[in-house]
């Protein structure tokens, strides 16, 4: 898996961040800020929620803050971002909620994120992963997709990839796979017809459920 990395580390130097660590790059690195962001980025291109969540944070970057404002506030804030009106209810509640009983101090706690609503392992684990760095791996469907791909693990689900992938990637990887397969699974191992003759780690990959390539 070393070389495996390596190799997509310096395939994916000229593509864009994804868009957790882009934000943490740009200062919203907390774990409140990366927990809502993840929110607005569910279903929603990077292209679309990364700006959403600068407008957003740049406003209203603490729970007290987002608070403050109201659902309706929120939601002319994140707009286009795919369901922003019912997110815009969700981060809204997940402000006052961190802002009353945890005295605006969010839990280093997967079950206690993964109580708000809206919020999965997906979220959870990415948050914690960026924000604290714990040792968590984050599944969308970029890591779903082309862990599978390689034949690395067997998942029919990201959930089942989660728990597949825990049981063999070695820890010192597991908060870099997300920041590494999101560009490379949107610019490389795409959903149809991936780059399988360009692709660095082709030696590796098995290419399960690969019809067609370029």
């Amino acid at each position: 898996m070393e070389e495996v990395l390596r190799r997509i580390r310096h395939e994916v130097r000229s593509f864009a961040d994804a868009a957790m660590f882009e934000l943490a790059a740009k200062g919203h690195g907390s774990l409140f800020e990366q927990l809502i962001a993840c929110i607005l980025s569910i279903r929603t291109l990077d292209e679309v929620s990364l700006p959403a969540s600068l407008r957003l944070l740049g406003r209203a970057p603490t729970p007290d803050a987002l608070a403050r404002l109201t659902p309706q506030d929120i939601d002319a804030l994140i707009q286009p971002v795919t369901f922003h009106e019912a997110k815009a209810y969700q981060v809204h509640a997940i402000a006052v909620r961190t802002r009353d009983e945890f005295h605006g101090q969010l839990p280093a706690d997967a079950a206690v994120l993964q109580s708000f609503k809206g919020v999965g392992p997906k979220c959870a684990h990415l948050a914690l992963g960026i924000a604290c760095g714990h040792e968590v791996i984050s599944v969308d469907i970029h890591v779903h997709r082309v862990t599978n791909r390689w034949g690395y693990v067997k998942a029919s689900t990201p959930e089942r990839t989660l728990a597949a992938l825990e049981a063999v990637l070695p820890r010192p990887y597991w908060v870099e796979l997300n920041r590494l397969l999101v560009p490379f699974g949107k610019h490389v191992c795409t959903g149809s017809r991936p780059k399988c003759s360009t692709c660095p780690v082709l030696p590796y990959c098995r290419q399960e459920g690969v019809t067609s390539h370029r």
